[in-house]
């Protein structure tokens, strides 16, 4: 009876074990992925003052653009 317990017993502890260390490996992948994004982030990131600059261009050529297509409507 004894024994039987015993061996219970250290079937829940290497159970829970094992759940424990599937949990910490799940972390710490979860862990590294983000670090990853975070990184990416840096690489890609943009100041907003460049931003800014880059689309006021873009802006300023959609205006021509419309302005061309406002000439091009008005000649018809």
């Amino acid at each position: 009876m004894i024994e039987a317990s015993i061996a219970g017993g250290v079937a829940v502890v290497t159970g829970g074990y094992a759940v424990i260390q599937a949990i910490h490996n799940r972390v710490n992948k979860v862990d590294r992925r983000l670090d990853k994004i975070e990184l990416n982030l840096a690489r890609n990131y943009i100041p907003r003052d460049e931003f800014v600059t880059i689309q006021s261009k873009i802006e300023q050529h959609m205006v021509r653009i419309e302005e061309k297509l406002d000439r091009m409507l008005e000649r018809s």
